[in-house]
């Protein structure tokens, strides 16, 4: 439906593509999977289909809050969305670096300090509407209104305090359910920031609108040896340029950039033929396999390469200085 009506909201994401990164991604029930997505939640949707509802899924978002409006049309039960965790983008090389900071959680939300506030607010509004009270039976005596002007004024007063009560409940409720939110928010954030930095996830997935390279380097690192990515892009050139990236860096292998070709088929007796429209592209997917990467072996490597690139003038010239 979305390819049809609103390619734009998904990248342009082609239905066969979206199979193909399931399958070259290995996504199955009990997996670890991080998946970073601007593709309105349809990637994440059909991930947490696979997974069923076992293992755990970490989304990466961009900007204040993840965007998931595709997955609630899936209609998952509560269940699915236990083990979903989300994680800001704008995190991640603070915590890849150490320095994300874990504010210290309180054990429960400050409940009692606001019940105290409310008692303290409660006796102050007596006070006052005894206070109203006195003042206005003074003005009465001097004035010597009518009884029925008495009442009227009375009723519309006992109004005005009780409107005013239950507006000061209202906000400090309010004041009470933001505190939850935000304590629940920040303990999510720090159960989250534990389960990456074991490092062992099962697969990553990346589907956005951003350039690919950064992202993927820097995710990577949460992702265990021998284990699939992939990357999709609407474009080729930014797939390209992050395979020369991964190529150069090293622990990866079986890299793979590809793009699916999709015809569809008129099928009638005697009149099968291919139909005159298709298609014009789904995408490109670079998958590949992580494999642990042995930096002082890659470093030699490189001077020894260097070394090679030499002319052999330099290189004899380079030997009598060391003699």
């Amino acid at each position: 439906m979305y390819y049809a009506r609103e390619p734009g909201k998904i990248n342009h994401l082609r239905y066969d593509t979206l199979a193909q990164m399931l399958t070259l991604g290995n996504i199955r029930a009990g997996n670890k999977m991080i998946v970073m997505e601007t593709c309105a939640g349809l990637v994440l949707g059909a991930v947490m289909e696979r997974m069923g509802g076992y293992g755990s899924i970490i989304q990466m978002y961009p900007g204040g809050g993840p965007v998931r409006a595709a997955t609630s049309c899936f209609g998952f039960p509560k269940l699915f969305f236990n083990n979903l965790h989300e994680f800001p983008l704008s995190k991640v090389d603070s915590l890849l670096s150490g320095t994300l900071s874990t504010e210290t959680l309180p054990s429960e939300p400050e409940d009692n300090v606001l019940v105290e506030e409310e008692s303290n607010g409660l006796t102050d509004e007596k006070q006052t509407s005894l206070q109203e009270t006195e003042e206005e039976s003074t003005t009465e005596a001097a004035m010597e209104i009518n009884q029925t002007e008495e009442q009227e004024t009375m009723d519309i007063n006992a109004e005005n305090v009780e409107f005013k009560e239950n507006k000061e409940k209202e906000n400090k409720e309010n004041v009470q359910e933001k505190q939850r939110k935000q304590w629940e928010r920040r303990k999510k954030l720090i159960e989250t920031a534990a389960l990456l930095r074991e490092k062992n996830a099962d697969g990553l997935i990346v589907a956005s609108k951003f350039h690919p390279t950064p992202l993927l380097l820097s995710l990577l690192e949460f992702v265990a040896p021998s284990r699939p990515f992939v990357v999709y892009c609407q474009y080729k050139e930014p797939l390209l340029e992050c395979y020369t990236k991964l190529r150069e860096r090293g622990g990866v292998i079986n890299l793979k950039l590809s793009e699916t070709w999709l015809r569809n088929y008129q099928v009638l007796p005697d009149r099968s033929h291919p139909k005159l429209t298709m298609s014009g592209g789904g995408g490109y997917l670079l998958s590949g396999i992580t494999v642990v990467l042995d930096k002082g072996k890659s470093d030699c490597s490189n001077s020894e390469a260097l070394r090679m690139e030499e002319p052999s003038s330099k290189r004899c010239r380079v030997q009598d200085l060391h003699c």
